[in-house]
C-alpha cells in the first residue's frame, strides 16, 4: 500500500471512530394515547401456541447481581410496609397488598408474582419469534411497574395463562386498573391480540374511565 493509500485508510478510519463516539445515542420510544384508542391500536392475530415451553422464558434472575432475584425485587418494591432484607434476601415483617383480591399479606409464600401477560399468552401472541434473551427480558422486566405483579398465589394460579376474555380479577374494583396495566404490556411489547381477547378489551375499556396510557416499549 502507498503512502497516500495509508493515510486515506487513517484518515477514513479516524472519520468513522470519531462519527461513532458522537452520534446521537437512540431513544426509547414512548407510546401515549387515550385507553379506548390504545385498545383500538392493538394488531389482532390469531393465537399460535405450538412449541411452547415454559422453560423458554428463563426466570428470576438476578440482573443486578445484589442477592435479591427478579421475584425478590417485586416484593421489595410492592411492599406496603417494607421488610427487612436478611441473608439470601430473606424478608421478614413486610406487608403486601394483592390488587386483584383485595387481600393483604405478611408472609412472603402468600404471594405469587404474577406476568400480567402471562408467558403462554405472551408466546401465543409473538414471544415466540424472540430471541431467549429478549424472552428473558420479558420475564424479569423490571423497568416498568405493571409486567409484574405480586397477588395472592391461588388467585394467580386461578388466572393461569388466560387472558381477559375468559379471566378478570375477582375484586370487581380492580378491574378497570388490570385492563389498564394490560393493554399497557401488550403494547410495551408489541403483543398482539386475538378477536376474542379484543373484543374483550374494548368492551371493558368502554366501562372504565378513558384514562391516559403512558409506556416505554421495550425494544
Amino acid at each position: 500500500m502507498t503512502r497516500t493509500l495509508r493515510w486515506a485508510a487513517t484518515l477514513l478510519a479516524a472519520v468513522t471512530a470519531t462519527t461513532a463516539l458522537t452520534a446521537a445515542p437512540a431513544h426509547a420510544e414512548t407510546y401515549s394515547a387515550y385507553l379506548r384508542t390504545a385498545v383500538s391500536n392493538l394488531p389482532v392475530a390469531s393465537e399460535v401456541r405450538t412449541g411452547y415451553d415454559r422453560s423458554l422464558f428463563p426466570l428470576w434472575i438476578d440482573a443486578d447481581g445484589d442477592g435479591c432475584n427478579t421475584r425478590y425485587e417485586v416484593l421489595i418494591a410492592e411492599a406496603t410496609t417494607k421488610p427487612t432484607i436478611g441473608s439470601g434476601c430473606s424478608l421478614s415483617g413486610g406487608r403486601w397488598y394483592s390488587y386483584y383480591d383485595n387481600a393483604y399479606w405478611t408472609i412472603t409464600s402468600d404471594l405469587d408474582i404474577d406476568h400480567m401477560v402471562p408467558l403462554a399468552e405472551a408466546w401465543d401472541s409473538g414471544a415466540r419469534n424472540w430471541t431467549t434473551s429478549r424472552r428473558q427480558s420479558y420475564a424479569n422486566d423490571l423497568g416498568d411497574s405493571r409486567p409484574l405483579v405480586a397477588v395472592t398465589d391461588n388467585v394467580n394460579q386461578a388466572k393461569g395463562d388466560q387472558d381477559p376474555a375468559t379471566w378478570m380479577p375477582p375484586y370487581s374494583s380492580a378491574r378497570c386498573r388490570y385492563i389498564n396495566e394490560w393493554v399497557a404490556t401488550k403494547i410495551r411489547w408489541r403483543l398482539t391480540v386475538d378477536t376474542a381477547e379484543k373484543n374483550a378489551l374494548t368492551s371493558w375499556a368502554n366501562s372504565c374511565s378513558n384514562v391516559t396510557i403512558t409506556v416505554v416499549r421495550a425494544f
